[in-house]
């Protein structure tokens, strides 16, 4: 019986693994998206279709019993907080984008993982092992080799980034704490209506009228972030959060390939080299993880 219970938390550790990689590509695809939005239109118009898209996908759904069960849920407040963390975060990153290549982007936003891994022991009293810090570590390596943050200097967009990555790291701890209250369904309905309401009137204000371009592209990251948002949320109810952090790193692959197919950026030797070290940390996450469940 014992046997049946490890074997089940090990698969269900491994499926939060997964689950969040996947989550991490779609997040990448809608970068690219808001990166290429962010040339017309503020991010708070941007942020606000996107909350409505998903809020209509959550309606369709589960119906009125979703939206009657989120407004007696017990996380209304600390999704509040969280939110707000997030949208911070959303506001430094994506305005930075208007100045960075998506790569460059990415790049330095990968402070984020290590600020995580500290924020679960400080916040959440997670018992890290050495091996999770050095692939976070290993990880951090691979995206410096890649890109070199140092040759941008100390300008607003970088620090933009950088603040983000700070704002994300508190709101990931947040929403591991918040993730093993509730259903995915309500956290996702929660997320999106608050960044509705933060959002509103900003967007009306600064509104510009999208082309039809402009228009498919909301819609894609509506559906891209809804998606997203809802295997992060699930993959966070499977894994700690110290494990599933340094999967992020796998986003700078998708944003160096879909630089190149979208804007025709080049990436330099030193870029595979980082990736082959970011690809060797989340292997070894995974490998630690599955050889320690089954002792």
């Amino acid at each position: 019986m014992a046997d049946v219970v490890v074997l089940e938390s090990r698969e269900k550790v491994l499926g939060g693994i997964l689950i969040t990689a996947a989550a991490y590509f779609l997040f990448s695809t809608q970068d690219a998206s808001i990166k290429l939005l962010v040339a017309g239109m503020t991010v708070w118009q941007i942020m606000f279709f996107r909350s409505i898209t998903v809020l209509a996908a959550c309606g369709l759904i589960g119906g009125r019993k979703l939206f009657a069960d989120t407004v007696s849920s017990p996380i209304v407040g600390p999704m509040l907080v969280r939110s707000a963390f997030t949208l911070a975060a959303w506001l430094c990153y994506y305005n930075a984008a208007r100045s960075l290549q998506l790569a460059e982007l990415t790049t330095i936003y990968y402070a984020a993982p290590i600020i995580v891994t500290v924020l679960s022991v400080v916040m959440l009293g997670e018992t890290v092992p050495i091996v999770r810090w050095l692939a976070v570590f290993i990880g951090f390596a691979g995206v410096f080799v890649a890109c070199d943050p140092t040759r941008l200097g100390l300008s607003l967009p970088v620090l933009l980034v950088l603040a983000a990555a700070v704002l994300w790291a508190v709101a990931v701890v947040l929403l591991r704490k918040t993730a093993m209250q509730e259903r995915t369904m309500i956290q996702l309905v929660l997320n999106n209506f608050y960044f509705m309401l933060f959002s509103a009137i900003p967007a009306l204000v600064w509104w510009h009228m999208p082309n039809g371009l402009e228009l498919m592209l909301l819609i894609s990251v509506g559906a891209l972030g809804g998606v997203a948002q809802y295997m992060l949320f699930a993959g966070m109810k499977r894994a700690p959060v110290s494990i599933v952090a340094p999967l992020e790193y796998t986003s700078l692959i998708w944003a160096f390939a879909l630089g190149y197919a979208i804007w025709g950026d080049v990436p330099r030797s030193e870029v595979f080299i980082g990736a082959a070290i970011i690809i060797g940390a989340g292997l070894l996450i995974v490998g630690n993880e599955h050889f320690r469940k089954r002792d």
